[in-house]
């Protein structure tokens, strides 16, 4: 909390920094350094994480931040590290914090962490090369799947999405890697299918499309129905046709999770304001860097997902009407 304390000085210490100045980075000879855990290579944190980090530097005006992009294992590790003081920022999956707040489904504490903005749909499902024969989720079982990179606490929405199918995680051998691995390992057979997705397009899933020829298990659609119903953190979505080379018609899918930027409790509330002021402001920015970016919008940023957000966060949606009153 002492490391936590120190780097994020209350809101005083901002402008007292922006008084010297070296010219070329905004009137600070002191920049405030901000870690921001992000996931390993081949899904879309590393590339959306990076892309606001990059706007957030190149837009910070007279604050006298540096945001430093860093690769973790993902959701799980970024909220541990987060309580621990080693990151300020991080994204995260909203399924996985969800149950970080709760302390519930594997984790051994309640963690406090907040959220900053609700970013893009993570839709995900399991692929497999078309040879395979898997034809349906329930064909998982007795076969080898890939679900995430481990410790990364997929399993947290993989379990109920695969139990609401009829399939255990005693039912088939789980293999854990990272989704650019993945891809490989359908290829030489390592597995017979994975669990791939993120923000759409996923640049696993377009590499896995355009190096095999795959099929997208489907979802039972009661079952993906009653799944958006039972858990805040599911979503209805769908997979237009044209995202990727395999398919041929419109997917109808399931957010998993969206992706989003979170915080510590503790963070200063007009650093966070000041951060979601600036993601707001250069939205477009971040859009064209990835599509994933589309989703900072009056409808989706301040969208709930089950973490409490961030006084800071709060604040600033409210000032500009789009803090959606019934629940936030």
């Amino acid at each position: 909390m002492k490391n936590r304390l120190l780097i994020l000085l209350p809101a005083l210490v901002l402008p007292l920094a922006c008084g010297a100045g070296d010219g070329a980075d905004g009137g600070s000879v002191n920049p405030q350094f901000l870690s921001m855990g992000t996931a390993p290579v081949g899904g879309a944190f590393p590339v959306v994480g990076g892309a606001i980090a990059e706007v957030l530097n190149d837009n910070r005006g007279e604050n006298n931040w540096r945001v430093q992009p860093r690769g973790t294992k993902g959701s799980q590790e970024n909220i541990r590290r987060l309580a621990r003081g080693e990151l300020e920022l991080a994204m995260s999956n909203s399924a996985i914090s969800y149950f970080a707040v709760l302390g519930e489904s594997g984790w051994e504490q309640s963690y406090d962490i907040r959220a900053v903005a609700t970013l893009a749909p993570n839709i995900a499902t399991f692929i497999a090369k078309a040879d395979s024969g898997l034809t349906s989720l329930g064909d998982l079982a007795g076969k080898r799947a890939m679900v995430g990179v481990a410790g990364a606490g997929f399993e947290m929405f993989v379990e109920p999405l695969l139990a609401a199918h009829g399939v255990t995680y005693d039912d088939f051998t789980q293999v854990y890697g990272t989704q650019s691995g993945a891809v490989d390992m359908l290829g030489d057979g390592t597995i017979d299918a994975a669990f791939l997705g993120g923000a759409v397009p996923t640049g696993s899933v377009t590499q896995a499309s355009s190096t095999h020829d795959i099929v997208f298990l489907p979802f039972d659609e009661e079952k993906r129905q009653q799944l958006a119903r039972d858990f805040p953190f599911f979503q209805l979505a769908t997979i237009p046709a044209d995202a990727y080379s395999d398919l041929t018609e419109d997917y109808p899918g399931l957010n998993v999770g969206s992706m989003h930027l979170i915080t510590y409790a503790d963070a200063d509330e007009e650093l966070i304001y000041r951060i979601t002021k600036t993601i707001w402001e250069n939205r477009q920015a971040i859009a064209e860097k990835h599509p994933a970016g589309r989703a900072i919008n009056e409808a989706n940023v301040a969208r709930n997902t089950g973490t409490p957000f961030h006084p800071g966060a709060e604040r600033f949606y409210r000032e500009i009407g789009i803090w959606p009153e019934a629940g936030g």
